[in-house]
């Protein structure tokens, strides 16, 4: 699937699966004729045909001899979910596995297959756009803009924020935000502000490697939580650590968490808004998946959901779905004393951000850009997702499970206990191919036999191959594990 549609066939293939994921289209249903879909777009049937190959090979349309073309009824997955985990119910110490400062060193590498580092490639992102809005910025604001902004940031950038909160059902005030340089660095303000050292903070579990880094330099201890690759953290679960732990902060993801993909039923986000509301503990929402998601309607944030939110600070950023490099996030609490706390440390580490950047990207939102870009990547990574699942399943170990994202583009996948990740992924990077083996995602040493795998490249055949191989590399490992086993009898 190309990144940037560049053809009118491409414009063509995508308005049939736009009418499909609108369920305008139904699975089994007859798709337009050739004749009637040329007519209607004013395209040849030469450019029609091109267009429902093209959907032939995703997998949205199947010909019929003598009939036309059909919606596919899409099989589900036979690998099964991963378990529920199991981690062990007691603060630790955050360690960092010592496998991760390799991937984060190959994530990068542009030698490998890029299975490993979560972050959009620059052919998927609107770079060009962004780049017009960047230098016509710098070519009308340059000299004005060269300065420091207000420590909460840009007063543009923050309002069209506050304007897309309200898309997901929650007024937030432009005073009531605060722009970072990127989510990590909002997680780590909230963090700053509602914990001392030594403190412990109930996490998902897996949960991001990323936020465990932010954890430790903190001085903070963790507990880690049951969680379902479904429906996120077990809520028994919470209320033992909150009630019986004297745990006062949880860091949670509302939308995808990363590594699983889970995403909590607003109905038990309800539950777990008023766990904390009893026991006076503070939630930091981090949603910086929450744009991506494959359904109709996106996920309503833990914020939108509390009336008063003064126990919810929340959390996201740009980075995942238009523009990395610019680290642009931002952090939204409407508790007056914790933004002053959050602008002290501001003004300590970084005084203010960049103000061209941030300029330019108040422009791209308020143009209407944001929003194709979003229809166009949610597409990209749906088909990525779904592809990779299928690839995965015929070609992993038996026994191999696989989460079902509903938004995002990581798959987690749980291998047989024999096979140990850590070591595949040095076989594997010997093969050309990093991935993130699953001990990165937790200090409880429970996942040495998942994986993570990042579809944040899009789906090619470089991306198929390296994912059939990967899959080669775990069932040899996998034979070899039971074939010594049985040698020991």
């Amino acid at each position: 699937m190309r990144a940037h549609p560049q053809f009118r066939y491409e414009e063509v293939a995508n308005l049939v699966v736009s009418l499909v994921d609108s369920g305008t289209l139904s699975p089994g249903s007859r798709a337009p004729s050739l004749r009637e879909i040329s007519k209607q777009q004013q395209v040849s049937l030469s450019t029609a045909l091109q267009a429902y190959r093209l959907l032939e090979d995703r997998g949205v349309l199947e010909a019929r001899p003598q009939s036309g073309h059909y919606v596919t009824s899409r099989a589900a997955l036979r690998l099964e979910p991963p378990a529920i985990t199991n981690p062990p119910g007691r603060p630790a110490a955050v360690v960092i596995s010592p496998t991760l400062s390799k991937v984060m060193q190959y994530s990068v590498d542009p030698r490998l297959v890029p299975l490993g580092g979560a972050i959009p490639s620059a052919e998927l992102l609107a770079t060009a756009r962004l780049d017009r809005f960047l230098a016509r910025a710098a070519r009308t604001k340059g000299a004005s803009y060269n300065t420091y902004t207000e420590p909460r940031g840009d007063l543009r950038l923050r309002q069209e924020i506050a304007r897309r909160a309200v898309r997901w059902g929650t007024a937030v005030s432009p005073e009531d935000i605060v722009i970072t340089s990127g989510c990590m660095e909002a997680i780590a303000l909230a963090l700053s502000i509602v914990t001392r050292p030594g403190a412990t903070v109930a996490i998902e579990s897996p949960t991001y490697f990323g936020l465990l880094r932010s954890l430790e330099a903190l001085g903070l201890k963790v507990l880690e939580l049951p969680t379902d690759a479904a429906d996120g953290i077990d809520l028994a679960a919470l209320k033992n650590v909150l009630e019986r732990k004297g745990v006062k902060t949880c860091l949670f993801s509302s939308s995808f968490n990363n590594p699983l993909g889970s995403t909590m039923p607003s109905e038990n986000k309800l539950k777990v808004l008023a766990l904390l509301a009893r026991y006076r503990a503070t939630l930091i929402e981090d949603d910086i998946n929450g744009d991506i998601y494959f359904g109709p309607q996106r996920p309503v944030p833990f914020m939108a959901l509390e009336r008063s939110a003064n126990n919810v600070i929340y959390c996201s950023s740009f980075s995942k779905t238009v523009a990395p490099g610019y680290r642009i996030g931002w952090m939204v609490t409407k508790t007056a004393a914790q933004m002053e706390r959050a602008l002290e440390r501001k003004l300590a580490f970084t005084l203010s951000g960049p103000p061209l950047l941030q300029a330019a990207f108040a422009d791209f939102l308020a143009s209407g850009g944001y929003d194709n870009h979003l229809r166009r990547i949610r597409r990209v990574f749906e088909y990525t997702i779904g592809q990779m699942s299928r690839t995965v399943e015929r070609s992993f170990p038996a026994g191999t499970k696989v989460s079902r994202p509903a938004g995002s583009f990581v798959l987690w996948l749980e291998l047989p206990k024999s096979v140990r990740t850590a070591a595949l992924f040095d076989e594997a990077l010997k093969n050309g191919i990093c991935f993130v083996p699953g001990d990165a995602f937790s200090v409880s040493g429970r996942y040495g036999h998942c994986l993570r795998l990042s579809g944040a490249h899009g789906w090619n055949e470089r991306i198929e191959k390296g994912v059939v191989k990967l899959g080669d590399l775990a069932s040899a490992a996998a034979t070899r594990s039971a074939a010594a086993s049985l040698s020991k009898r």
